[in-house]
């Protein structure tokens, strides 16, 4: 169950401090494997990998989402969803003092918040490069191969920068923002490189400190350019983050706040939107309170919601309008859904390892149709693994032929 592994990995991490304080055990970072992946970034997901070295020109790879989705239970203040899952058993926890974040977030406390830039209307960027476009060139003759081309492949996805990588991360959002700007097309970036990343679970790992992560927010921002682009700012950073404590969670809020302010100041075409978690996990009002202590009504453009779930789109909608509304900010303020995997509704509680009975959900487009949601992409390549039909974060082609029936 989700919330049975969230106290695992909170249990796990007061474990690991108590053995800290009491000098019993050195802490060495394990290295998780997230999927392979061939090209720039890394030979995996997991961005601490030190031994494949990225030559410092070629662009990127589109980078496999992590491998455990957020949580899909429902606090009963949620809006409907179609799953019937309990409330979440997640520890509670209380959203971090506003007040603690901006604090430590000066520039936004002493200059107004600059206006939201406009909402994207170009077509998106599909990168040349990722798993899925390898499997179709590799598997000319697969059966597969032209229903898994023509409805995964030939769609737009986003681009995770998942190393911690200072001195190259630049050129490597420059490759991708150049390629966009010729084609004239948006590109969907994804900084994944938080520290303490997902609580310790499988897509652990990110910057050593918050001060390294400073620095390598501000590379990340050079590369953008001057062209329109969609930011997904770090994903699970906010609505998975109970596993700090209240300083943690303060210190990593104010991060954020600094990185947003960070890519906006670079490019003002960039769209920024904060981790909104997903219609399954945190009511909208705690939602919003953990969103505003993050900056993200003064720092971002608006939210993200449901990436690498399976919520449907209409209660995505609902979910995302509840917590902009919540949040307050600046008018301009939208949200962006991932429905990559939706089409089919969120599977039944627990079942959350490439579970069976899925769909593709609506195909990436910046016109929705409806107000206040800017954008639906696709964060979560899919078929790339949540760790069943495969590896974590392989692209594996049963899954992604189901996926494309369903």
């Amino acid at each position: 169950m989700p919330g049975i592994r969230a106290q695992h990995r909170i249990a796990h991490r007061e474990r690991r401090r108590a053995a800290r304080r009491h000098g019993l055990l050195a802490v060495a970072s394990a290295v998780v494997a997230i999927g392979a992946t061939a090209g720039l970034i890394d030979a995996g997901h997991d961005e601490r990998r030190t031994t494949a070295v990225p030559e410092p020109t070629p662009p990127p790879v589109l980078q496999p989402l992590p491998a455990v989705p957020t949580p899909t239970t429902a606090p009963p203040t949620a809006p409907p969803s179609p799953s019937t899952a309990p409330a979440p058993t997640r520890p509670p926890s209380p959203p971090p003092s506003p007040a603690a974040s901006r604090t430590s977030a000066a520039p936004t406390a002493v200059t107004p918040a600059p206006a939201p830039a406009p909402a994207p209307r170009n077509r998106l960027f599909r990168h040349p490069r990722s798993q899925v476009l390898d499997w179709v060139r590799a598997h000319p003759d697969d059966p597969r191969r032209p229903l898994i081309e023509s409805r995964i492949a030939a769609q737009p996805a986003a681009v995770w920068f998942a190393a911690h990588n200072p001195g190259e991360i630049a050129g490597q959002v420059r490759a991708v923002t150049r390629g966009a700007a010729a084609a004239g097309r948006t590109p969907v970036l994804v900084p994944y490189a938080i520290p303490d990343r997902d609580c310790g679970g499988a897509s652990q790992g990110g910057a050593p400190d918050l001060a390294a992560y400073g620095t390598w927010i501000g590379e990340f921002a050079q590369g953008l350019g001057a062209g329109p682009a969609i930011i997904i700012l770090e994903p699970d950073a906010i609505a998975l983050s109970d596993c700090l404590t209240a300083p943690e969670r303060a210190a990593r809020f104010a991060a954020l706040a600094r990185a947003g302010d960070t890519l906006r100041a670079a490019n003002p075409q960039a769209r920024v939107y904060f981790d909104g978690g997903h219609s399954g996990w945190h009511a909208p009002a705690k939602q919003a309170a953990a969103l505003r202590a993050a900056g993200a009504a003064t720092s971002g453009d608006g939210i993200f919601t449901n990436v690498a779930n399976f919520h449907r789109t209409a209660d995505e909608t609902a979910y995302a309008r509840r917590v902009l509304a919540a949040l307050g900010g600046p008018p301009g303020l939208g949200a962006v859904i991932d429905t990559s995997r939706n089409g089919n509704g969120a599977p039944a509680a627990g079942q959350w390892c490439d579970p069976a009975g899925r769909a593709l959900g609506q195909p990436p487009t910046t016109r929705t149709g409806e107000s206040g949601i800017d954008a639906y992409l696709w964060v979560k390549l899919p078929g790339e693994s949540d760790g069943c039909s495969g590896a974590a974060g392989s692209f594996t082609p049963e899954y992604a032929y189901a996926l494309a029936t369903g």
